[in-house]
């Protein structure tokens, strides 16, 4: 082993031993929000073990890494529905039919691209090191649950909320088909626009993308968000703050899309491939980043962009 692959084979260690040691601690805490919590925590955590131990570590693959992660999203809904106290009132089926729609729809595409793709290139460095590898199935298993806490949180409780809590989650239910619409049609528009090959070295600013640089994970967030709020109203009107606890889900979300893994590596990856093209650089420096907005001016001396 040379020096600098010595080198690298430490950094991502440490990396390895900080991931876990860090996932592992979010999943602790999440277990004293509430006496039931640790069920969900147990599910999501023994199921990306197992998959990683079975077939992630074995064959070196992230094959089946974003499809797990649906499959454990399922199980921690389905677990969620099948003990609340008292059973299931249609609110809280609503919660976890409306979670199903989203886990469904996002493993479907996710899978879908890396069978088109063949690898995750994120986890070309990360395999070097098993303990890092890892890393990524303990974060997956921290992803669910503080995604799905408004689901869990809104399942532990008996419903006694009034009718009018109802009324109000109507108004949350068209803000989360909003916003779940704004990204399908984003990933969908996206996904098209790679599968032509006349377009294999363009960026898209066509369709939604005109509007904004990341319209799918702008409608990831608000659809959290309506979540988070709805679960609030449910604690509101059932006398338990708990469920403000909710509201770490749309905020791991937003850390996750807009700081960690997904505006940074896009934005690396652009940079690297346009940095130097004016009409990139045009894009880029005037389209609304995340809320659609109106989309800029045609780039002087160059051809219309959308």
């Amino acid at each position: 082993m040379s020096a600098d692959e010595e080198a690298s084979y430490k950094k991502n260690f440490v990396r390895g031993v900080i991931t876990n040691t860090g996932g592992l601690t979010i999943l602790y805490l999440v277990t004293l929000i509430g006496p039931t919590l640790w069920r969900p925590v147990i599910i999501a955590l023994g199921i990306q073990l197992a998959v990683f131990f079975f077939h992630g570590l074995p064959n070196s693959s992230e094959k089946f890494y974003d499809l797990s992660g649906s499959f454990t999203h399922f199980a921690v809904v389905l677990a969620s529905m099948m003990t609340c106290p008292g059973g299931a009132s249609p609110m809280q089926v609503l919660y976890g039919l409306l979670s199903t729609l989203w886990m469904v729809r996002l493993g479907t595409f996710l899978f879908l691209r890396i069978l088109r793709d063949g690898k995750d290139p994120r986890f070309d460095e990360v395999k070097k090191v098993k303990i890092r590898f890892l890393g990524a199935w303990t974060l997956q298993a921290v992803w669910v649950v503080l995604v799905q806490l408004p689901v869990i949180l809104v399942s532990m409780v008996e419903d006694t909320a009034p009718a009018a809590v109802y009324v109000l989650n109507a108004v949350v239910l068209a803000a989360w088909a909003a916003a779940f619409m704004l990204e399908v049609v984003a990933d969908v528009q996206k996904f098209s626009f790679r599968q032509d090959p006349a377009n294999r070295h363009k960026f898209i600013t066509t369709g939604i993308f005109q509007y904004a640089q990341y319209p799918n994970y702008c409608g990831e967030i608000a659809m959290w968000c309506a979540a988070a709020a709805g679960a609030s109203l449910f604690g509101l009107f059932t006398g338990n703050v708990v469920m403000l606890f909710a509201w770490l889900s749309p905020m791991f979300t937003a850390f996750l899309l807009l700081k960690f893994m997904g505006v940074p590596a896009l934005k690396a990856a652009g940079e690297k491939k346009w940095g130097s093209d004016p009409q990139y650089r045009h894009y880029v420096d005037n389209t609304s980043m995340l809320i659609p907005w109106t989309p800029p001016e045609p780039l002087a001396g160059y051809e219309q962009l959308y």
